[in-house]
């Protein structure tokens, strides 16, 4: 099968203006149903794509045209952690990364995902008392996205309001100096 696979993953944040960052994958937790099966991520899945992780792109829900960043460009940076596949993502200022900002702020675009396909011994799958399950033990990454319909159901955003931090910290630091 040459077709990509896609799947959603956990948690999303902002942390400052025109900056997404979150998980694409989060390690050891179910996936909906996708199919007749669940799937779970094994730590290390990535780890091997990763070393040549230049062509992965991060895109908004798995269009290409709407492309937001790239790792070879720098726009996108990729790295697994104890937790899972984190990524930050310099959003454009297209229309897109802009609207992006906006719907992620609102929690209308709660999620992440990726697409992938499997090389050969790359996944395991076993019948267990709550179905069939199929873990991720390595991938070639093609592509993360951010999505409002994510598969895996432990997805959570935040964005982090860093302008507002950094005015309140100038204005404390002005306090600050006019009382010396």
């Amino acid at each position: 099968m040459n077709t990509p696979e896609r799947r959603s993953a956990v948690e999303l944040r902002a942390s400052q203006p025109g900056r997404l960052e979150g998980y694409a994958a989060v390690f050891g937790f179910p996936s909906h149903d996708l199919g007749g099966f669940r799937e779970i991520v094994r730590s290390g899945a990535f780890s091997r794509s990763l070393k040549s992780s230049g062509h992965v792109r991060a895109l908004y829900d798995h269009d290409g045209r709407s492309v937001l960043g790239r790792a070879g460009a720098g726009t996108l940076r990729l790295a697994e952690d104890t937790r899972g596949l984190h990524f930050e993502i310099d959003l454009p200022p297209t229309t897109v990364g802009k609207d992006l900002a906006v719907l992620v702020e609102r929690g209308d675009v709660a999620g992440a995902s990726f697409a992938f396909r499997v090389p050969a011994g790359g996944d395991e799958w076993r019948n267990t008392d709550s179905g069939i399950v199929r873990e991720l033990l390595d991938v070639d990454l093609h592509e993360i996205t951010i999505t409002a319909d994510p598969a895996y159901p432990d997805t959570t955003v935040a964005k982090r309001h860093m302008p507002i931090l950094h005015r309140r910290l100038a204005l404390a630091l002005r306090f600050l100096e006019t009382c010396r």
